[in-house]
């Protein structure tokens, strides 16, 4: 008799690009069942393992990016969902409607150049608390950026509180690991990439793990995250 599979719900809002990227990304792996959940929906079907709020431009970016999901019924899930501990990701889009939910502390501003960025980027994993992160055995990994709306900023204050509960996650870096402005692609606050909640359940990040794990892709940097939490 096979395993029984791992459910992850993938949160379709209206606008979002890369809810079937991410179905494939992690429907690759053993044992696991993805399911596209409008946004419309206030519930999910049944026990998930995960959920994956993905990227795109929920609602057109219209106000700020994300502001606009606090308003879908599937929030009340994804605040229930949270508060039991179920692991959450939220990706590029998906990390601002996290912030914006306030799920996630601080918030996501125009990078630093006003510009529109679509690269790959170094990130060097600070903290493994999030099941998302825990079976990551490099230091260092390889993943694209594609945002205009990407530096994270926080008070002084917040930052020294995610300094204090390890909730920084991943840094942006350079190929050796190492931390400066010159890896620093959008002028993010303490060069963050990622953070958790306090709890360590709910993670949000810039860049997209789901872009460097299928095996057509460039690198499979990104499956070491799918991976982790489907283990």
């Amino acid at each position: 008799m096979s395993d029984p599979a791992l459910r992850i719900a993938i949160i379709d809002f209206h606008g979002t690009l890369c809810e079937r990227d991410c179905a494939a990304a992690f429907g690759q792996a053993a044992h696991v069942e993805t399911m596209l959940v409008s946004s419309e929906k206030d519930s999910f079907s049944g026990p998930v393992h995960a959920i994956v709020v993905p990227g795109g431009f929920s609602y057109g970016d219209y106000i700020r990016p994300g502001a606009m999901a606090r308003t879908a019924p599937i929030t009340r899930a994804l605040y229930a969902a949270a508060d039991a501990g179920t692991p959450i990701i939220g990706i590029c889009n998906g990390f601002q409607i996290l912030c914006e939910i306030r799920l996630l502390p601080g918030v996501l501003l125009k990078n630093r150049d006003g510009r529109f960025i679509c690269r790959e980027t170094g990130l060097r994993v600070q903290s493994r608390r999030s099941p998302f992160l825990a079976g990551v055995k490099p230091d260092v990994l390889r993943v694209p950026i594609a945002h205009k709306y990407g530096q994270y900023y926080c008070s002084a204050e917040t930052l020294a509180e995610l300094q204090a509960n390890d909730q920084i996650a991943l840094c942006y870096c350079d190929d050796e690991g190492q931390i400066s402005d010159a890896a620093n692609p959008n002028g993010s606050v303490g060069h963050i990439a990622g953070v958790t909640n306090k709890a360590g359940n709910v993670l949000g990040m810039m860049p997209h793990p789901e872009r460097r794990a299928m095996p057509w892709h460039a690198g499979k940097d990104g499956n070491w995250m799918i991976e982790s939490v489907c283990a």
